[in-house]
């Protein structure tokens, strides 16, 4: 199983496959992703522990367990943790391509590019 940390926590690939991408994502206390789109696919996150801040083009809402936040391709959107808790959500990405160089940052915490 792919396993990858980053600034603001984890994640692992649970299925590749040529159709859809399947990864659980922890991001730590106080961690966000990077403001970013993706050229060549959709995610769809379903929120299984914790309290989401989901941003997707400039509307912020707040997405509990069980909720599901619905990322069009081409659209820019952020996923935050402003809790004292972990949060984990389950990403499945659709498309045509799911390589990580597909992540186009616009803003970064972190000053990656």
């Amino acid at each position: 199983m792919e396993h990858d940390k980053r600034p603001w926590g984890e994640y692992w690939v649970l299925e590749d496959a040529e159709t859809h991408k399947v990864k659980k994502v922890l991001v730590e206390q106080g961690g966000r992703l990077s403001l970013q789109y993706h050229k060549f696919r959709s995610e769809v996150w379903t929120i299984v522990s914790g309290v989401a801040t989901v941003t997707i083009e400039g509307e912020v809402k707040e997405y509990n367990v069980g909720e599901v936040a619905y990322i069009p391709q081409g659209a820019l959107h952020r996923i935050a943790n402003y809790r004292d808790k972990p949060l984990i959500f389950i990403e499945v990405q659709y498309g045509t391509y799911f390589g990580e160089d597909d992540i186009i940052r616009v803003e970064d915490d972190y000053s990656r590019e």
